[in-house]
């Protein structure tokens, strides 16, 4: 079995640190997850920098990485302006993003839900246009922080509309930790009957993020995002932590069995470099116990 991790460090990892870090340290942390052998990296989010001022500078980001041949490099949107200013970097994927839950999906993006499945609508037909690959990232749809529990049946229905657009990819999103296996299974199972790759983007809030990510699997998803170290989380949820680590990630995978063509020694390099970059100790915890060989099974 195949795994597709994208490491989303450089965006999501980066947005809620208290260090603002230099486009250059940034570009520098998306060129050391490549040559670890990350398949896809989130390098970038083309968001309104008064609001997410570490985010500032996308584009002094992407002009600054060196780019590896069979490596996707991605960019976040929220809306038609963040495409459109993804679309003059050259990246090879836009990442849209919206939340399943009106009052998150107000206070990350400014508008409705509604509003917001037609702007993806539209992005997907003009990325395709553009000649772009385009995953859709469905927010909150394992919980809100504001509204709480979030019925599935609107999440399926919301990426039913999706899907019809045309996207290459969707991606389920338990944005502040909240989801248990069992909203995994029902979740991932039900949008892989949808026809296109499903993904999961989980956080580790309440520790339950790697029984989902194994969960997401055993139900049929193809790609997870990680983020090196484990950090990250969101500026407008509430006691929102990390995203599932990916060396993390990467060991359980290997351990069971299953390809991500990601070199785990590479990767631990890399968070222990973010480590010294950011002055803190991070969330991960293998990059601080190191690997081990299991058992052959």
């Amino acid at each position: 079995m195949q795994i597709t991790i994208c490491d989303v460090g450089p965006r999501d990892g980066l947005q809620n640190d208290p260090k603002v870090l230099d486009p250059e340290v940034r570009a520098e942390l998306v060129n050391r997850l490549a040559a670890a052998g990350l398949p896809r990296v989130e390098a970038v989010s083309f968001v309104n920098s008064a609001r997410v001022p570490q985010m500032a500078g996308a584009e002094e980001v992407v002009a600054a990485i060196d780019r590896v041949p069979g490596v996707v490099y991605a960019g976040l949107a929220l809306n038609d302006r963040g495409y459109d200013r993804l679309r003059e970097t050259g990246l090879d994927e836009v990442h849209f993003a919206f939340a399943a839950s009106e009052e998150f999906n107000r206070r990350n993006s400014g508008a409705s839900v509604e509003e917001s499945v037609q702007s993806g609508e539209r992005i997907v037909s003009q990325a395709h246009a553009d000649g772009i690959r385009v995953t859709v990232t469905i927010g909150t749809a394992f919980g809100c922080p504001f509204e709480g529990a979030i019925d599935p049946e609107r999440v399926l229905e919301i990426a039913a509309r999706i899907v019809a657009s045309g996207t290459d990819e969707i991606v389920l999103a338990d944005t502040v930790g909240v989801g248990v296996p069992r909203q995994v299974r029902h979740l991932v199972s039900e949008a892989a009957k949808l026809g296109k790759p499903v993904g999961v983007h989980l956080h580790n809030t309440r520790s339950t993020g790697f029984a989902n990510a194994y969960e997401a699997i055993a139900s049929g998803a193809t790609v997870l995002d990680a983020s090196v170290g484990g950090i990250g989380g969101c500026p407008f949820a509430p006691r929102a932590t990390g995203n599932i680590s990916t060396e993390d990630l990467v060991y359980m995978l290997h351990g069971e069995g299953i390809e991500t063509g990601v070199d785990l020694d590479e990767l631990i390099g890399v968070a222990q470099w973010l480590e010294g970059v950011l002055g803190r100790q991070l969330e991960g915890q293998v990059y601080r116990a190191g690997t081990f060989a299991p058992v052959a099974g």
